[in-house]
């Protein structure tokens, strides 16, 4: 695409990252399937490219696109969410310390468990809604806060501009994970975070169809640098194909996500006002504790909620067996609505409440999905 003015995100979506194949005309971009590339007779490599596992084509074109939608000096794709969130835990040095929030992505915590602090990390977990708690549990050798809002699978609300204020007076990195709120929902980069993370399995790419994660960097840095070398070194990279359908998908981002949005916010309503919904999580609801810093964050509410059945975890898996049109299946962000009963997901250690389930509201009719609803919670 030709040098311009900034444009917006419908159109960076479409053309961000990869223009006219100079050798065919192809209007789609082709698929660069070789593994290595031609070498010139002085040593040099002519084309930039040495080996996939260093760069590809099609991965130079999905970085590309994915700063440009971020609004960041560069970024590094990986062949899953969790591939880049480790990519950016590794980046720092054992002894360093981290701050994350209580409610999280149970998959990354039990990454940090597992790996990282067994590595020489060190952690502390922090109701992020709270800065004085945060600004408590800094010390000197906190190096980053890690950030996730809306939050899975409760869907609690961090007030990113805050957050980043506060750790960088003290000189802390800020990383957040966007993966339920995409690029034009909720500019990370923008309100402050130094990097943005996000599982492109889920939004980015949007049909259930491709893993793969991103880190999107507000700038070219040296921890950049070491989030790079690891991604090209040790070669957690998403394959030609995977790059290719990604950026596929995220031609339609803009308008999916308007689609997950409105219909996020009828089921929303629909079920805090079921007598037999206990509570929801949504921050699109005006109860929500945390809708006020979501409407000055998030453009709209994201296409995720949860909701708590009264009855407990009996209840709560009776409703989700009884469910037609609503798949029950782990992951989020497909066309389809997904939904899963989280507590059993996560295992014995789980903080999620028994009675919770976490949905995914795809892009059918919302008639439709009421009705799903409607009858698996009549009993």
């Amino acid at each position: 695409m030709s040098e311009g003015p900034k444009h917006r995100v419908e159109t960076l979506a479409i053309h961000g990252g990869a223009g006219i194949d100079d050798a065919t005309g192809a209007v789609t971009p082709p698929i660069h399937l070789s593994t290595t590339f031609v070498r010139g007779a002085d040593g040099s490599y002519p084309k930039g490219f040495v080996y996939t596992r260093s760069d590809n084509p099609n991965r130079s074109a999905l970085e590309r696109l994915l700063a440009a939608l971020e609004g960041g000096a560069a970024a590094a794709a990986f062949s899953s969410g969790s591939a880049a969130a480790g990519a950016v835990f590794r980046s720092l040095e054992p002894g360093d310390h981290v701050i994350v929030p209580v409610d999280m992505y149970h998959g990354i915590r039990k990454l940090l468990h597992g790996a990282y602090i067994p590595w020489g990390l060190e952690l502390s977990t922090v109701d992020l809604t709270d800065l004085g708690a945060l600004e408590t549990a800094l010390r000197p050798n906190t190096r980053l806060v890690w950030v996730e809002t809306p939050s899975n699978p409760r869907l609690e609300i961090t007030d990113i501009a805050a957050v980043a204020e506060l750790a960088g007076s003290y000189g802390v990195r800020v990383v957040c994970d966007g993966t339920w709120s995409p690029p034009d929902l909720q500019p990370s980069l923008v309100l402050g975070a130094d990097l943005v993370v996000h599982a492109s399995t889920k939004y980015l790419s949007g049909h259930s169809d491709v893993l793969g994660g991103v880190v999107v960097s507000r700038k070219e840095d040296r921890f950049f640098e070491r989030v790079r070398f690891l991604q090209q070194n040790e070669g957690a990279v998403p394959s030609p194909f995977d790059c290719w359908l990604t950026m596929r998908g995220i031609k339609t981002l803009p308008y999916r996500m308007r689609g997950h949005c409105a219909n996020a916010q009828r089921v929303a309503t629909f079920l805090a006002e079921h007598p037999s919904v206990e509570c929801v999580h949504y921050p699109g609801l005006i109860d929500h504790p945390g809708h006020e810093i979501a409407r000055r964050q998030m453009k709209a509410y994201g296409g995720m909620l949860s909701f708590e059945v009264r009855g407990g975890e009996e209840a709560a898996m009776g409703v989700a067996a009884k469910l037609g049109l609503i798949t029950r299946a782990t992951s989020l962000g497909g066309v389809e609505s997904l939904i899963e009963h989280r507590a059993s997901i996560e295992g014995p250690e789980s903080l999620t409440p028994r009675n919770l389930l976490r949905l995914s509201v795809g892009l059918e009719h919302p008639e439709d999905l009421l009705a799903d609803l409607e009858q698996a919670l009549a009993g």
